[in-house]
């Protein structure tokens, strides 16, 4: 199809500017290294030795390294976060490869600054190039042009969801056609007929994206659409109705020709992560106590001056496999808090077996004020140091909590507990308890280094404006 054409004509312009990219940031690096930190301004010395063919050679190999990763393509739906962090490693891997090579190969002086330089150039180069074809794109697709025709087909729950996403996001430029279903439904966009009808609807609209979100009694006729699809050139992807158990990297394992995905692995990531995961808990807790210390000193006094009572509010609270512990708080209630929350249980704000209240009666004047910075929960950073909790981490629930967990909500206690995780930075106390619940076992899936400093960042944020604390 001619959107199709468009988007090999974009990823070959895409992957020409990236060359263009690294050979600067090579000459760059070489001009800055070998000539700027000796006093030479002549850029006349980058024609000396092997700069420019190795500038060539290595930008060729770096763009065929990028292609190899799939980092050319639509980028309707890619996460930037995660093509900066791919473009990053891509780009380290690259310049100390090309350190080895040019060691080995006795070509010339590649100083460790040159190297610095050229790493620096180019990420910065290759990411700053990709935001502005991102803004760019956003602009031009939210006006209406480089789009997408795409047809859903389905109005369960999954198809709206799906529909919901296309309205909320119009800069990734898909141009809703409409649905077939067997049920018309009211706020999905315009009906198309039923299923029978998707091959006529495919060929009338020139369809070129077909997105299914059928519930599974109608998975039969699956295979037709696929089929139909692959006629008329349409892109075809299946929204599964167990769409909500699949991990977000989901595995896939073959038993002659059936496929397996795997949708719920042992959340084990292996001896490397637990113990870079524990260094960050120790070094970050470490150093958060001290730079927290006049703070903590602070909220101390502000808690035993306005209130009778221990400063330090110790809880007992369940950590990783069921194991419990006590954890500590800045106390922000009054002492008979727990014996007055049986009277304010007709007033819980939130569902599941947890409590919340906007304008709970039982805390303290400085208490709302220290919840509502988080300051109350800078004692967890002792937790955290002796190995109760981490940094990053669904919260540690109460035991009468766990005890009304069904099977699924389990899932959460296979991690150590945190002091922050998604759903801090999602909402908070304004979300669901079935919304936690999913964003805690989707953290779970997707630990790991970069998941942790990305939420830890967002959490800086979230604390500073307050969002969905009380």
């Amino acid at each position: 199809m001619q959107t199709t054409g468009h988007q090999k004509l974009f990823n070959f312009i895409n992957a020409a500017l990236d060359w263009c990219v690294l050979v600067v940031s090579y000459l760059l690096s070489v001009y800055i290294r070998q000539g700027l930190m000796f006093g030479i301004t002549n850029p006349a010395l980058l024609l000396e030795d092997h700069y420019i063919p190795m500038a060539l050679v290595y930008s060729t190999l770096m763009v065929g390294v990028l292609i190899f990763l799939n980092m050319y393509g639509s980028y309707r739906f890619r996460s930037f976060w995660k093509e900066t962090v791919s473009l990053a490693m891509a780009n380290g891997f690259g310049v100390v490869a090309l350190g080895f090579v040019l060691y080995f190969l006795k070509m010339g002086d590649f100083a460790r600054w040159q190297v610095a330089f050229l790493l620096a150039f180019s990420v910065v180069g290759l990411v700053g190039k990709r935001a502005v074809l991102r803004a760019l794109l956003r602009v031009v697709r939210t006006q209406g042009h480089n789009t997408r025709a795409v047809l859903l087909v389905g109005s369960g729950p999954l198809a709206h969801r799906y529909y919901e996403e296309l309205k909320a996001r119009p800069y990734t430029g898909y141009n809703y056609r409409g649905y077939v279903s067997d049920e018309q439904v009211a706020d999905m966009g315009t009906w198309r007929g039923p299923v029978a009808q998707f091959r006529q609807v495919l060929q009338k609209e020139k369809i070129e994206e077909v997105v299914v979100a059928l519930p599974a009694r109608q998975a039969d006729c699956i295979g037709d659409l696929v089929a139909a699809s692959g006629r008329y050139s349409a892109k075809i992807s299946i929204i599964p109705s167990y769409n909500d158990f699949i991990p977000a990297s989901p595995h896939v394992e073959t038993v002659a020709d059936l496929k397996m995905i795997n949708v719920r692995r042992a959340p084990d990531k292996g001896p490397l992560w637990a113990a870079t995961k524990r260094l960050m808990d120790l070094v970050g807790s470490g150093v958060g106590l001290v730079l927290t210390s006049p703070l903590m000193l602070g909220a101390a006094i502000a808690v035993k001056v306005t209130s009778p009572g221990p400063v330090i509010f110790k809880q007992k609270r369940t950590g990783k496999n069921g194991k419990e512990f006590y954890m500590y708080k800045f106390r922000s209630m009054y002492q008979d808090a727990e014996e007055r929350l049986v009277e304010l249980q007709d007033q819980n704000e939130v569902d599941g077996p947890v409590f919340k209240m906007t304008n709970d009666p039982r805390i303290t004047p400085a208490g709302r004020w220290l919840r509502k910075t988080s300051i109350d929960e800078l004692p967890q950073l002792v937790n955290i140091l002796k190995g109760d909790m981490s940094i990053v981490g669904p919260r540690p629930p109460l035991p009468k909590e766990v005890a009304q967990y069904s099977d699924w909500d389990w899932g959460r206690l296979a991690v150590r507990p945190g002091l922050t995780c998604y759903w801090q930075v999602s909402g908070r106390s304004n979300l669901s308890f079935d919304e936690w619940m999913r964003l805690d076992l989707k953290y779970i899936e997707e630990q790991g280094l970069w998941t942790d400093l990305r939420i830890i960042a967002r959490t800086v944020g979230v604390v500073l404006r307050g969002d969905g604390a009380y």
